[in-house]
């Protein structure tokens, strides 16, 4: 492919991208393909001979979109939500255009410094104290990671060499084996299965503390467990607390956790991964609160904030302890202008491979295109929408509402879990919808959560009215089931729901209930 044919071919892959975006509520949000589709279509050769690009780009729209779950379908409100923006799309273009290896500060300049500057940017944003930025006097800093996975793993590592030199210190007769064998982290058992993860990967048990009655880890459940370790004669070493746990968006309680790991000399990391966007909107940073005796802080961008994945922030206050863990220098990465400061930083001693992408592009299109302003209505009118949905759920007496907690609301049908287990299921075999489950306690609960840019009032409508379709299947079944059970669910399942048809959605739900 030359310049011109690929001037045509690109100009047709923008319109592609335009034409996908207008009319995904076109789309079934979930794919209706069994497993091994694929195979069936693409041979089982490579082509010898090159074929033309047309060709390739009809068989995306044959082959590739009968596969795709459309994360950004307005349809889509599962998990959490994944950033998309035009202003970030052209970011990465540009990214896979120069195509440069930022490793260290040489290989691309500004591939370092913009990274630099984005994150003293975002930092101040949230208003994270100065000491993580790396415009401060200290050793603080910030760096673009793979996603919050990896930033807990990589501050997991750091910890544990830290940890570890300490100790040394203290009684030189240990061997690093022996300090690292006593070494043990915590966590909420309400945290992502990635700080779990990070446990694995690092050979280091993360003990999964029993989060209180509103899903939080609190300094007493933290202390208990520090105290129990120590006195078995482990060595406590790293503690992971979540702002926004997966299953309900719960806070656990920094000002509380913050002291007890100072004291105790353990690396608090704070996984703020979804909830942490919501931090720009002043109304927001009191759950924040303690941030102060963190470690380490670290946000996706590529979650709430129009960030295409892939695109984590973390911020550490001193970024020392990563250069000393993951620092292996060859004579073939040494240059002239290599420093330990911060502002100057050759990142590939603060992340886990060598090489790394030139993700600030897309990061600075966003902040600057949106600026602040455009990023706060956006978060606002996410969570704007979830209100709207806990309210039309907390209208029905067939439902109860656990939790609304900004894009995110966790309901559940009345009664025994069954019956909430039976309407999800129905849910995902029309695949009108997407949603995942939770449990809050004993309970089952649906949780949906705002996740597309383009989500609007009509799509939340929709949801509804597809929830109430397939309820009113759920609540015929009780003809047929005992009455105790069905006063659990209140005892009452009018044939006749208003569920507030909406014009656009009225033909999709007479279908449903007539097929």
């Amino acid at each position: 492919m030359d310049s011109e044919s690929f001037r045509i071919c690109a100009k047709a892959v923008i319109d592609l991208i335009a034409d996908y975006n207008d009319n995904i509520r076109e789309r079934p949000v979930i794919s209706t393909m069994k497993p091994g589709y694929l195979y069936k279509m693409v041979p089982s050769e490579a082509p010898i001979k090159g074929e033309h690009w047309k060709t390739v780009l009809d068989d995306v729209e044959r082959i590739i979109m009968p596969g795709i779950t459309h994360w950004n379908s307005p349809q889509f409100h599962a998990y959490f939500p994944t950033g998309n923006s035009y202003p970030a799309i052209i970011g990465d273009m540009l990214c896979n255009a120069i195509g440069s290896i930022g490793f260290s500060w040489i290989t691309s300049p500004a591939c370092t410094e913009l990274e630099v500057q984005v994150m003293n940017w975002f930092g101040k944003l949230l208003d994270l104290p100065k000491e993580f930025l790396n415009e401060s006097e200290g050793p603080g800093g910030g760096i673009i990671q793979g996603s919050a996975s990896e930033a807990t793993f990589v501050c997991l590592l750091a910890a544990k060499d830290r940890t570890t030199k300490r100790i040394k210190a203290l009684d030189p007769s240990l061997t690093d084996g022996e300090i690292k064998a006593k070494l043990v982290a915590y966590s909420s058992d309400q945290s992502n299965s990635s700080v779990e993860k990070a446990g694995l990967l690092g050979s280091m048990p993360m003990r999964l503390l029993k989060a209180d009655k509103s899903g939080r880890m609190t300094g007493v459940i933290l202390s208990e467990a520090i105290a129990e370790d120590i006195a078995k004669g482990l060595i406590p070493c790293y503690v992971v607390a979540t702002l926004g746990t997966t299953g309900i968006c719960a806070f656990d309680c920094l000002e509380e956790l913050g002291p007890i790991c100072n004291k105790n000399n353990i690396w608090l990391h704070i996984d703020a991964a979804y909830a942490g966007a919501a931090f720009i909107l002043p109304e927001y940073r009191y759950l924040m609160a303690g941030v102060q005796y963190a470690d380490s802080f670290d946000v996706n961008l590529h979650k709430w904030l129009l960030v295409n994945f892939d695109c984590s922030a973390l911020w550490v206050k001193n970024a020392t302890y990563l250069v000393d863990a993951f620092n292996v220098d060859r004579v073939y990465l040494k240059h002239s202008y290599q420093s330990q400061d911060p502002k100057i930083p050759d990142y590939r001693h603060w992340q886990i491979p060598l090489g790394r992408r030139f993700r600030s592009l897309k990061m600075w299109f966003v902040l600057r295109m949106y600026g602040l302003e455009g990023l706060q209505a956006h978060i606002k009118k996410q969570i704007h929408l979830a209100d709207m949905f806990g309210k039309l759920v907390k209208q029905d007496p067939r439902f109860e509402v656990v939790t609304v907690t900004m894009g995110l609301v966790c309901f559940r049908l009345k009664g025994d879990n069954v019956w909430t287990k039976n309407l999800y299921e129905r849910l995902m075999v029309s695949g009108q919808i997407y949603l995942v489950t939770a449990t809050v306690g004993s309970k089952l609960v649906i949780r949906f959560v705002v996740c597309s840019r383009l989500t609007e009032e009509i799509d939340v409508h929709f949801a509804w009215n597809e929830i109430c379709a397939q309820t009113d299947r759920v609540g015929s079944e009780c003809d047929m089931t005992p009455s105790s059970i069905c006063n659990d669910l209140t005892g009452t399942w009018p044939k006749d729901k208003d569920c507030e048809l909406t014009t656009a959605t009225t033909i999709v739900v007479k279908s449903l209930t007539q097929g």
